[in-house]
């Protein structure tokens, strides 16, 4: 990202037609629904030129979400496992832990931070969240930064 470049959070009800179309012809092209660009902007009813004049703009709100760091910090029972089930799920929902730091647990408490990479998530950081929070032992769960 460029320092110059500034991003607004739109509801899409608002958004102009051509814009609204090219997110559409986007989504067919990354889900495989089409093959070719003039497969997918004939499909949508838009004109070529305007789809690559607002592709590379466009992004969907939780898919620039998934491609950042994230910061979580979470308090855990010390109970012996419970750390791996915390890392067995992060693996399963497609988050790469890339550090971890756990205190020493004081009346029965540790306290977890970790920086995940969320590029391969499956789930948006909301329902990763809230799957976390879920797991029994897991006491509180949140997120502190994103990078």
């Amino acid at each position: 990202m460029k320092r110059d470049e500034k991003f607004y959070l739109i509801r899409s009800d608002i958004l102009p037609e051509s814009i609204v179309k090219t997110i559409e012809a986007k989504k067919m092209l990354e889900s495989g629904e089409v093959d070719t660009v003039n497969e997918a902007v004939e499909r949508v009813g838009l004109s070529r030129s305007a789809f690559y004049k607002y592709k590379d703009g466009i992004f969907p709100f939780n898919s620039m979400m998934n491609e950042t760091i994230m910061t979580i910090t979470f308090s855990l029972e010390h109970t012996s496992g419970l750390l791996s089930k915390v890392l067995t799920y992060m693996a399963e929902q497609g988050g790469n832990v890339l550090t971890i730091n756990q205190t020493i647990p004081l009346q029965g408490i540790a306290t977890i931070s970790m920086s995940v990479d969320m590029a391969h998530m499956k789930v948006s950081s909301t329902e990763f969240l809230d799957g976390l929070q879920q797991l029994p032992g897991v006491r509180k769960a949140m997120i502190v930064g994103r990078g």
